[in-house]
């Protein structure tokens, strides 16, 4: 790759830190038990609708959490538990961490740093405990965020000079390593499906044409808006999609369900057995979620068969401890769920 003009594309996957949290065991080291926190909001929101939980049944299936006669569905995990949970998660991290640090670290050792795009993120967020609940099988922000971080050269950060090193290796067990410099953050509202014209955009390839509703019939199409704007192409036609008052912004998520209270398959249900869907939209200012009825033979939504909601204020309740949906009508926040 170092000697070869051709442009590559190389995609990395890492699976940690999925469950179950296997990595080499000094990472607990930067982790003592002693000092692991629980989650800031461990119990079951207030006023949650049944169908909104997440009884976390895959974790309850592990032989380890099926001795501790936990009961289902709301029953809390141990106190002590909980942190040996969290430490091993913040464990797993670090462990990822540092294979991304010698991946980085080896694009300088080639002399490619200058001159390839990177993107990194994640499919989905993990509960630690927050709201009562564990795992990703919720509409919850800490379930659907994920990280999303982009290099480009000489946009983000100044070209290296000869011999620097942009991506020096960071040894999380040297105290003498220095932390790099944070990047610039945007507080905008994206979603991962922006991901790929973004990317094209950046690399200077033309994004497939966005997709039509319905699409079925469309062999190649694209969702998501391209980010370019946030990498300073001032010379560059703006996404006519890509709205210009932040609180414009929305972010749709969805989670499904087989019934309306928490039961075995609750978290990860097959296509047949899905009756409900949790449709979310999530802007700067709420979350809103209302749970439909869903026909998983023809892949419709019943917009009028409601069967309970959820609204959130990101000012006043930031972790979404308190549903407020019986406190509101909600009549337009609806109409923007609409096909």
């Amino acid at each position: 790759m170092k000697t070869s003009a051709s442009p590559f594309f190389l995609a990395v996957g890492y699976h940690k830190p999925h469950i179950p949290f296997r990595y080499p065991k000094e990472f607990q080291k930067l982790y003592p038990l002693e000092n692991i926190t629980l989650a800031p909001d461990p119990e079951v929101p207030d006023g949650l609708p049944p169908v909104a939980y997440n009884p976390w049944m895959d974790i309850r299936q592990r032989e380890d959490v099926q001795a501790l006669n936990i009961s289902v569905p709301y029953g809390p995990i141990p106190v002590d538990f909980q942190r040996k949970i969290r430490q091993s998660y913040f464990a797993s991290v670090s462990y990822l961490d540092t294979q991304v640090g010698r991946l980085l670290s080896a694009l300088d050792d080639l002399q490619l740093a200058n001159s390839t795009i990177i993107a990194f993120t994640s499919d989905h967020g993990w509960a630690l405990g927050e709201h009562g609940e564990w795992a990703k099988y919720s509409n919850f922000d800490v379930a659907t965020h994920v990280p999303l971080m982009f290099y480009v050269p000489g946009r983000t950060a100044s070209l290296p000079e000869a011999g620097e090193k942009l991506f020096p290796y960071l040894d999380p067990f040297d105290s003498a390593s220095q932390l790099m410099e944070p990047g610039r953050q945007s507080m905008d509202l994206v979603e991962l499906v922006s991901l790929f014209p973004t990317l094209a955009g950046l690399a200077g390839l033309q994004a497939p044409p966005r997709c039509p509703v319905p699409s079925f019939h469309v062999e190649l199409c694209r969702e998501g808006k391209n980010l370019l704007k946030h990498f300073r192409f001032r010379d560059l036609e703006e996404d006519p999609y890509l709205p210009g008052n932040p609180r414009e912004l929305i972010a749709y998520s969805q989670y499904p369900r087989p019934s309306d209270i928490p039961q075995w398959n609750s978290d990860k249900p097959s296509l047949k057995d899905i009756k409900i869907m949790g449709y979310s939209i999530r802007t700067i200012d709420y979350r809103y979620t209302v749970w439909i009825g869903f026909n998983p033979d023809e892949f419709l939504a019943n917009f009028s068969d409601i069967h309970a909601g959820e609204l959130y204020f990101v000012d006043s309740d930031p972790l979404q401890d308190h549903n407020m949906y019986n406190d509101s009508q909600g009549g337009d926040l609806f109409q923007l769920l609409m096909p």
